[in-house]
């Protein structure tokens, strides 16, 4: 009877010791059956109507295998799917144009994850858990038009993540960390030409290509969304933000109190960028559409919509329509006006009107037209520089004619004198007869009927004055006329009063 006990507690324990293993195993089985995804049940895990499978909160981790080929709309938002692999169908859903992924904490996308449904048209992978978009990740996507990427948490995005995609309409990045705005989805080169709408909000973006910004058209701005970014304060974002105000656009129309800035300080600050204007930087006033230009230039005005492809009309100032046989005014191919050349009569208010099926649009351009050139300013200021040197020049010119030019006239000072003898004293005389020679005839007709004589100045020693005149020889002139060599005594005025009174240099 021991024997029988013991024996049985024996088998007892090994049958413990064979089972424990599986114990241990069970939770592994169950985790694995969760990661393998079950076939498509339209009974218990989904629902199916038509061509539509909905999945949705059924707390699943993969994706049903399985799967309708003529499926077009596929559901599994609010599950469990934390990863998309390349394998998640293994038959192309041709057919599929829909397929919502959002709220299932996914964390990665496989590069091939969208191999077999290029025909997508809705793509929602919004609220997961997304930290980057790798290289071409959405390039088998060509008929894509509207991807939803927000409430993610999506920090780095490659250039080409968005590339190939020639239909996408609407792109949602919002509630991300993105800090570089995606400048490559707008620019006039590369930008997607069918992107409509872009949204950037509530990111961690500080800084905006703020002039691209300006030269985008008016259909792509109108839905341009960039609000609740730390972006600092300044008076350029204040007149871009205000310009798109004025022009009804909906991305600041409609989120007017999220259109905020970081005034610059310890406290970061938020403020209103409209109220820039009034409460901190007293940036200037904006309006909207005005052109200057100059007297004979050309100007393109542009009728710029938030609408793509709406039918443009333009009339002149004073609403008048414009002539079909206009020389001054032709409208573009673009439906832009060209006006040229202008003249002073041009200037006024030129209104464009833009219709569409679903909406009508009047955008009104003021032109100002300056009555000069617009070298007019700079040429006048050449011309008084020229003027002002020309006169300058003469003044001068003037001043060496009268004060440095040798008087070679007869009745000058000094004009048909001799110079005298190189051994003569410059203080014995200030005018003397340099020797003694005959006056012949031919002497007299050389110079001019006077003796030839020179002028010099004297120390003021050497000068004496004689009623109130200066004597520039302290004693009389002697004058020695004809062969009878009769003397004449004169005054110290006798040789410089023919002309004047102050003696010249010869």
């Amino acid at each position: 009877m021991m024997g029988g006990s013991h024996g049985a507690t024996e088998a007892r324990g090994r049958s413990f010791i064979t089972l424990l293993p599986l114990a241990l195993l069970l939770p592994t089985v169950r985790v694995s059956a969760q990661l393998i995804a079950s076939p498509l049940d339209c009974h218990k895990t989904c629902v199916c109507a038509s061509n539509i499978v909905s999945c949705s909160k059924m707390n699943l981790t993969g994706v049903p295998t399985g799967l309708l080929e003529y499926t077009a709309v596929l559901d599994l938002s609010f599950n469990n799917i934390n990863r998309l692999r390349a394998e998640w169908t293994t038959v192309p859903l041709t057919r599929l144009n829909s397929l919502l992924l959002s709220h299932n904490n996914l964390n990665f996308l496989s590069t091939e994850a969208f191999a077999y449904v290029t025909k997508l048209r809705y793509l929602d992978l919004s609220s997961n858990s997304l930290r980057q978009l790798d290289e071409y990740i959405f390039a088998p996507l060509q008929y894509l038009e509207v991807l939803l990427l927000y409430n993610n948490r999506i920090s780095q995005i490659d250039r080409t993540a968005f590339a190939d995609l020639f239909s996408l309409q609407r792109l949602y990045l919002s509630q991300n960390q993105i800090s570089r705005f995606p400048l490559e989805l707008v620019k006039e080169r590369s930008r997607l030409q069918t992107l409509r709408l872009l949204d950037v909000s509530s990111n961690r973006i500080k800084n905006l290509p703020l002039q691209e910004f300006k030269d985008l058209p008016a259909w792509i701005r109108n839905h341009l969304y960039f609000h609740n970014n730390p972006l600092p304060c300044s008076c350029e974002l204040h007149d871009m933000v205000a310009r798109w105000n004025l022009q009804d656009l909906s991305s600041v129309t409609d989120f007017k109190k999220n259109h905020t800035c970081v005034i610059p300080g310890s406290q970061k600050e938020k403020m209103a960028i409209l109220d820039l204007s009034k409460n901190y930087l007293n940036c200037s006033e904006v309006t909207v559409q005005e052109r200057q230009a100059y007297l004979n230039e050309y100007l393109v005005l542009d009728c710029d919509t938030r609408e793509r492809d709406m039918k443009k009309e333009w009339a002149l100032p004073g609403n008048i329509p414009l002539p079909p046989a206009d020389k001054n005014a032709l409208k573009r191919k673009d439906d832009s006006l060209q006006i040229g050349p202008l003249n002073a009569d041009d200037s006024g208010v030129y209104t464009c009107y833009a219709t569409s099926d679903t909406l009508n649009e009047t955008i009104y351009v003021t032109v100002v037209v300056f009555n000069h050139t617009k070298s007019g300013g700079l040429e006048s200021l050449k011309t008084a520089y020229t003027t002002l040197i020309g006169c300058l020049f003469s003044i001068v010119v003037v001043f060496i004619y009268l004060y440095l030019t040798p008087c070679r006239c007869p009745c000058c000072p000094g004009q048909g004198l001799k110079k005298s003898d190189p051994g003569d004293s410059l203080h014995s005389s200030t005018v003397s007869i340099s020797q003694a020679h005959e006056d012949t005839g031919q002497d007299r007709a050389e110079s001019g009927g006077f003796a030839y004589r020179h002028v010099a100045f004297l120390q003021p020693k050497d000068q004496l004055e004689q009623n109130g005149r200066l004597n520039p020889i302290g004693e009389e002139d002697e004058e020695w006329q004809g062969d009878n060599r009769e003397r004449r005594r004169s005054g110290a005025e006798s040789i410089s009063s023919v002309c004047s009174d102050t003696p010249m240099v010869v």
